[in-house]
């Protein structure tokens, strides 16, 4: 109903407009009275009511339909050439009932007297309308067809940083069993008061994997608790050194990537009285820095590739800032990017790209703004055309407005995407709808 509605008011509204042009074109508002002009407006409205109405819904029927991407030019031809015998028929019927109902002119006289000529405007006219549809009902198509592209690629990221979080679960608990064990056999008084331990820390496992990103303070304070735990086993064989708090409170990391480097720390090298693991965690430029002295097992299992590769993945998907690993003859270090804000829509990160997103919009900018400058060159050149062709076949109709008009309006449109920010087809608009719908199915899937 709503849409019924909408489609009447369109049509009115596009029947004041070719009143207007009509008028003028046929010499002005020179009506002798008030019930002339507003017989005029009447067939004016008449005429676009069953041309545009019928045109709408013959449009409806073909988006209903189930049109294969290869299938765009079928679709624009079959609308441009069905558009033009609905609007030949109901021009045909319009002018047949006008002459017969209300000026009794007999059906055989009205048959001889019709011409071409008297269909020129009104065919002008809806084709013109067509036309302007078929350009905005694409334009919306690709614009749709990208939101929904941007949308799966968000979707397959958010899908495959949640398996990553979900392996920190049973890849904690699985390791920690494992030093549980050994402290019952090595000290069963460390064991007891590690069990204790651990439901707390395990507490901060569960509650912090859901979330992107957690404060540096947080994940220190965490790397403190953790550190007490393997103290319980290793005593003074692990010296820990780590800052109370971070310079800025407001950055922030993934969580759970201090304790996954701590945990590796431990695992691949030899922690004794004799030979002590030293782990130092410091700032610098930008990074959050864990470092131990190498000095590797020298029979260790093979790595499940858990731990850094996890944080290395979680980052790509929710920055461009890398994680770096420095190893040395004694050394081994891993700087994870401390990151200022949260990022509220995923990026999707090609690897092989080298462009910077400022390199990709200025480069996309340019070409919309060539774009427009070779439509505007055309349209000085066949506009003037188009107006020698009318004035040299017959000036008694001058059809050429309909072009000219329909696309300067189009013209308007493309100046508006390309010079304007915001807006509704403003530059910033597609990027606005993504991150909108994006954001929607973030609230659906947290909520």
């Amino acid at each position: 109903m709503a849409k019924s509605i909408k489609n009447i008011l369109i049509t009115f509204i596009i029947g004041c407009i070719i009143f207007v042009i009509g008028t003028l074109l046929s010499g002005g508002f020179n009506y002798e009275s008030i019930n002339e002009a507003a017989t005029s407006f009447f067939f004016y409205q008449l005429y676009a009511f069953v041309l545009g109405y019928s045109n709408m819904l013959f449009f409806d029927f073909l988006n209903r339909k189930n049109w294969k991407k290869t299938e765009t030019i079928k679709r624009i031809i079959i609308g441009i050439i069905g558009s033009t015998l609905l609007t030949i028929c109901s021009l045909f019927f319009l002018r047949m009932a006008t002459a017969t109902l209300m000026y009794n002119i007999p059906l055989n006289q009205f048959l001889k007297g019709e011409k071409i000529a008297y269909y020129q405007f009104g065919l002008w006219v809806t084709l013109t309308i067509v036309v302007i549809f078929h350009i905005i009902y694409f334009y919306n198509k690709y614009q749709q067809n990208r939101i929904k592209e941007q949308k799966v690629i968000a979707g397959t990221a958010s899908a495959k940083f949640d398996a990553l979080k979900n392996q920190l679960d049973p890849h904690f608990l699985f390791n920690s069993l494992n030093v549980l064990t050994s402290l019952i056999e090595e000290n069963p008084e460390n064991a007891q008061k590690f069990t204790t331990s651990l439901s707390k820390v395990y507490r901060y496992v569960l509650e912090q994997k859901n979330k992107e990103l957690v404060t540096v303070d947080e994940e220190l304070k965490f790397a403190k608790t953790y550190m007490s735990l393997l103290k319980m086993r290793f005593e003074d064989s692990i010296i820990f050194n780590m800052p109370e708090k971070a310079s800025n409170p407001d950055s922030k990391v993934v969580p759970l990537s201090l304790q996954l480097l701590l945990e590796n720390a431990v695992k691949h090298n030899m922690v004794t009285s004799s030979k002590p693991l030293h782990i130092n965690i410091f700032e610098q430029d930008g990074n959050l820095v864990v470092e131990n002295n190498l000095q590797p097992k020298q029979i260790v299992k093979k790595s499940s590739g858990v731990g850094l590769n996890n944080i290395k993945q979680r980052y790509q998907l929710l920055t461009r800032k890398n994680v770096f690993i420095n190893q040395e003859a004694n050394r081994f270090a891993v700087a994870i990017p401390m990151l200022t804000k949260q990022l509220s829509v995923m990026k999707s990160i090609n690897s092989k790209s080298n462009f910077s997103d400022s390199y990709v919009r200025a480069r996309d900018y340019v070409n919309e703004l060539k774009g427009f400058y070779y439509s505007l060159l055309s349209y000085f050149v066949v506009i003037p055309f188009l107006i020698y062709i009318n004035y040299n076949t017959y000036w008694g109709v001058k059809w050429f407005w309909f072009p000219m008009l329909g696309w300067g309006v189009g013209l308007v449109l493309q100046a508006f995407k390309v010079f304007v920010n915001n807006g509704a087809f403003g530059r910033n608009w597609e990027k606005r709808k993504i991150e909108q719908f994006i954001r929607e199915e973030e609230n659906k899937r947290w909520n």
